[in-house]
């Protein structure tokens, strides 16, 4: 009887530690995760006589409403609970199963025509995220504000400049005249979305959108028997009529309330802890294969960005080395943009890897697919890629260390990560860094990566050729003019 009544004590505890909204993939918010770290790695503390010279960052927009689209999507799934309720009644079922918010359930963002914007929330994670970087870099950040020595960039999707703007008030709060706040102004520029290859590499990589269109249809056939397994489950506990697509919308629509609405025991309620384990690793599956390891194309069309974070860094090298005043250089570059950009990035860098998979992304070899749960993974898209989720690369120059005088400290959600490039460091030489972690890369064009033919394509085309000519030969009349 002890052991029994003790089992159940640590089952209900277990089940208690269990909050959904850690379990979010990238719908999580970042102030729920921005803290979790890999307890097995003790990172490498940068050297006394270091001091910061230069910051890469790269984070992702901040909580942000659904898309039109996925709004039209709740809507239906709206109707669709209606017409299952309407169903149980007709056939004189037992409702007391039911979850009792179901009745009468709409959307939260009935109504709304637009979507997908930066929300109060989202906003807060940038400004706070701002004010963070400040005191953590302050030597970097006590020179006046101009353009020239703290570069920021977004993309031109708005969600994206709001983050911008929130992070900037945070970064330059207390240093101007305007408002209470005394916040200042200060510029941030963009590129075209048509070719903006550093940010939005993914919209002008014709190749990558090919890939992903061909590839899709495949992830959802790898998710579908975790959702048909869950399906058999719901029907089963709640006595409705459930589909696959009924349960795909009701894990969105949990995401969407946990995360946005701090609501996570109404859709999330519906889902055992377990299974909100195997939904979570579906969508990690899909951007693994989709936006991260999954496919080498995934994170080669960001080598733009890659080259711009190394060029900004010997750029501040090259002004430290000649000495130049502080303030007349760039300080800082800060870009804003979207979890299609952090995803390939932190591939290209070479975090969240297992093992010995460094070396192969570095001899172009395929990765095995995240682990299914209770397996333990690395790559979660509730850590890799939050609602501003970040990766910040800070310079140090470090006159008086033998080994080298220029460091490179790689930060995720601003904390130390280790770098299998690196000998599993969090802090790297920047000529190594250089060596064994971007120049691999750096062999792979963008312009060939996205615009040339794949190998496949090519025999594509040539078999059409050769079939087309194959046709004209048989039936056209020789005088035609297509034979010249």
């Amino acid at each position: 009887m002890f052991f029994q009544l003790l089992l159940i004590l640590l089952l209900c505890s277990a089940h208690q530690a269990f909050d959904v909204r850690h379990h979010l993939a990238t719908v999580t918010r970042y102030d729920v995760v921005k803290d979790i770290v890999d307890k097995s790695f003790t990172p490498s503390n940068v050297p006394d006589q270091c001091s910061p010279i230069h910051l890469n960052l790269l984070a992702r927009h901040g909580t942000r409403a659904p898309t039109k689209k996925k709004m039209r999507s709740l809507e239906a799934l709206s109707v669709r609970m209606e017409t299952l309720l309407q169903a149980a009644k007709e056939q004189k079922l037992s409702l007391q199963k039911i979850p009792s918010w179901i009745s009468g359930w709409k959307s939260p963002w009935k109504g709304k025509l637009k979507g997908g914007e930066l929300i109060s929330e989202g906003e807060t994670e940038l400004y706070n995220l701002g004010i963070r970087v400040r005191k953590s870099f302050s030597e970097l950040f006590s020179d006046d504000y101009h353009p020239d020595a703290y570069t920021i960039k977004a993309t031109q999707i708005p969600r994206a400049s709001a983050s911008a703007v929130a992070f900037g008030m945070g970064l330059f709060s207390g240093r101007g005249n305007l408002g209470p706040g005394q916040h200042r102004a200060f510029a941030i520029s963009s590129e075209s979305r048509a070719s903006d290859t550093k940010l939005r590499f993914h919209d002008c990589c014709q190749n990558y959108k090919a890939f992903r269109k061909s590839r899709e249809p495949g992830v959802d056939k790898l998710k579908r028997p975790v959702l048909d397994e869950i399906t058999m489950s719901l029907v089963r506990r709640y006595g409705l009529n459930f589909t696959r697509q009924d349960t795909s919308s009701l894990w969105f629509l949990c995401k969407q309330e946990a995360s946005l609405l701090s609501k996570p025991d109404q859709a999330c309620a519906m889902f055992s802890p377990s299974e909100v384990a195997l939904l979570e690793w579906t969508d990690d599956l899909e951007s693994f294969i989709l936006k991260g390891y999954g496919n080498a194309l995934n994170y080669r069309m960001g080598v733009p960005l890659l080259e711009d974070v190394i060029q900004s860094m010997e750029q501040a090298i090259k002004s430290k080395e000649e000495k130049q005043a502080p303030g007349s250089y760039e300080k800082a570059r800060l870009r804003f943009a979207h979890a299609e950009t952090l995803l390939p990035f932190s591939c290209l860098i070479g975090l969240f890897l297992e093992g010995s998979e460094f070396e192969q992304i570095i001899r172009e070899q395929a990765l095995q697919l995240p682990p299914k749960p209770p397996q333990s993974r690395k790559w979660r898209g509730s850590t890799v890629a939050p609602f501003g989720g970040n990766n910040m690369l800070v310079l140090y120059s470090c006159p008086a260390n033998n080994s080298s005088k220029y460091l490179v400290q790689v930060l995720h959600n601003e904390h130390p990560v280790p770098l299998p490039g690196c000998n599993n460091s969090n802090i790297c030489p920047f000529e190594e860094f250089k060596e064994r972690i971007v120049a691999p890369h750096l062999k792979h064009d963008y312009n060939n990566v996205c615009t040339a033919l794949s190998e496949e394509a090519s025999e594509q085309n040539f078999l059409i050729f050769k079939l087309k000519q194959m046709f004209s030969w048989l039936f056209l009349p020789k005088n035609s003019g297509l034979y010249q």
